[in-house]
């Protein structure tokens, strides 16, 4: 090794003399054997997917010093020799392992649906929808509620799907308090012992 690095020495001094004539000519090509040996890229396995780099699991070529002061110290790489790449080969089996599973699905009888519409008319019955406005100086609401944005903010706010046309409104809420508006049901949903009708109780607030 001592021999080696006196070798580059002098060739490095030979290269900067300009005094020394024909220089070139004795310049040997496997006087830089050594020196390139500090530049050849390593093989390592990466462990997760590096941008520019390569995916999880694949092999690629690295210089020696990214993979020794960037790579190996976050454990994002691992050196691709057999102890290594056998373990990424289990490792990968067991995080890639797909699951078969057999989903039965049972079809719903007329008693499950109705039980879902009863406890949906229940949730509609006993929640409060709540709506906020700005209003005008005479105490009006700016933009009135109207029965699309009833039905869109029952699905957001109670989560039950309901169609405009389950909601008796004749006209668009234009003030401020509490209304109770009519809800249309089908009538094979039972009501509640003492209740003439589902309704659904909205309250508008000021913004």
């Amino acid at each position: 090794m001592a021999h080696l690095r006196c070798g580059r020495s002098l060739l490095r001094e030979l290269v900067k003399d300009k005094s020394v004539p024909n220089c070139s000519c004795i310049i040997h090509p496997m006087l830089f054997v050594g020196q390139g040996i500090r530049y050849r890229k390593l093989e390592v396995i990466l462990t997760t997917s590096i941008e520019k780099l390569g995916k999880a699991g694949e092999t690629v070529k690295v210089a020696p010093g990214y993979f020794r002061n960037h790579l190996m110290p976050k454990l994002l790489a691992v050196p691709n020799i057999e102890k290594y790449a056998y373990l990424m080969r289990e490792q990968r089996k067991l995080y890639e392992r797909e699951e078969v599973e057999t989903v039965t699905v049972v079809p719903k009888t007329k008693e499950d649906k109705m039980k879902e519409y009863q406890s949906a008319a229940r949730r509609l019955d006993n929640a409060r929808l709540g709506l906020r406005r700005f209003i005008n100086v005479d105490n009006e609401l700016r933009s009135p509620v109207t029965k699309d944005e009833l039905v869109a903010e029952v699905a957001r706010q109670l989560g039950v799907s309901i169609q405009p046309e389950n909601l008796h409104l004749p006209s668009p809420l234009t003030t401020l308090g509490e209304f109770e508006v009519p809800l249309k049901l089908p009538k094979s949903i039972p009501l509640p012992e003492g209740k003439l009708h589902w309704s659904l109780k909205v309250k508008v607030r000021r913004k």
